[in-house]
């Protein structure tokens, strides 16, 4: 496992040992009373000892500096690592610098670098901006950070009037996407999986999935990827769906075909409580599936609801029994 997702947290199943880490996915709250129940959503999940939470940022600025509250929130309230979310689309190469400055600033070190989709009905370069590729996120974060600190020297161990150029200090995480059902503007597996080392190479150290409901859906993706020549961490991202609501939503989002089983599970439950334990059922299988197949720890797409994320963790043997169920 590497540095970049590691982390001394418990591992599935409660003994210490073999680690195994989690993450979570918040995006920012509209108004203030999203705001004061995603604080409370914040400490619980705090609660579970993730690797980082990270948070979600619009194209274009839409929603900077609320997802900068979010960040300087976790920063300031809990021992958990925060991620920011950066996306090519709508910025220009300046803003992007400016922005990762500005994160950096607040004391920010893991970023998630993504290419990000244009508004509906936006395809115009101009509007696009001018970074083509996660890849060149990639590339900026770290120069950025380089040119914050400039170089300096340090003393060689044994040559008393000896001096080198200290080593600066990196960016603790930059993440990017990956997309064991493709995706959507990608010609087919080969170009997701080129794309994802074009990504490595230009300095990723962890890549986080898009949601997908099949274990083999990543753990055959994996396999292409590491034969390809991907050495870094591949985390799985799952998001638990509570009601026929829920998961309608997600494939919208997303486009990924729902499970059928899973949907017409939903549909008959006529209890809220039954839907909800089927909807981490579900995820809870799906987690210890791949977990099993050795991936390396779990990203957990919350909705900005503790409780269902929560519950897969404590089905898994993560959380203490009951953790989940507190509102």
């Amino acid at each position: 496992m590497s540095a970049a997702y590691h982390h001394a947290t418990p591992v599935i199943g409660g003994h210490r040992g073999a680690l195994t880490p989690v993450s979570f996915e918040l995006f920012p709250p509209r108004t203030d009373a999203a705001a004061l129940a995603l604080g409370r959503t914040i400490d619980r999940l705090a609660e579970a000892d993730p690797a980082f939470l990270s948070v979600t940022y619009g194209a274009g600025g839409s929603s900077r500096e609320r997802s900068l509250t979010v960040l300087r929130y976790i920063l300031e309230h809990t021992t958990v690592d925060a991620m920011a979310h950066l996306t090519c689309v709508g910025s220009s190469y300046q803003e992007a610098n400016s922005l990762v400055r500005q994160f950096l600033d607040a004391g920010i070190t893991s970023f998630l670098a993504l290419r990000g989709d244009p508004p509906t009905g936006v395809t115009g370069p101009a509007e696009l901006g001018d970074l083509g590729s996660a890849s060149e996120l990639v590339q900026l974060i770290h120069r950025v950070q380089e040119e914050r600190e400039p170089f300096s020297q340090e003393r060689v161990p044994g040559a008393p009037l000896g001096t080198r150029i200290a080593r600066r200090r990196r960016p603790e995480r930059v993440a990017v996407a990956a997309f064991p059902n493709g995706h959507p503007r990608a010609r087919g597996t080969s170009a997701d999986i080129d794309s994802l080392l074009a990504k490595q190479v230009a300095g990723a150290t962890l890549a986080i999935t898009q949601l997908f409901f099949h274990a083999d859906d990543y753990l055959g993706f994996v396999d292409k990827a590491r034969a390809a020549g991907v050495t870094i961490d591949i985390v799985p991202g799952l998001m638990p769906a509570t009601s026929p609501a829920r998961l309608a939503r997600i494939a919208e989002l997303t486009g990924e075909e729902v499970p059928a089983e899973l949907a017409i599970a939903l549909e008959v439950e006529p209890d809220e409580q039954g839907q909800h334990e089927i909807g981490v059922g579900y995820i809870a299988r799906v987690a210890a599936e791949v977990l099993a197949g050795g991936a390396p720890g779990l990203h957990l797409y919350t909705f900005n609801q503790h409780r269902a994320v929560l519950g897969v963790l404590e089905q898994l043997g993560r959380m203490p029994v009951g953790a989940g169920t507190g509102r």
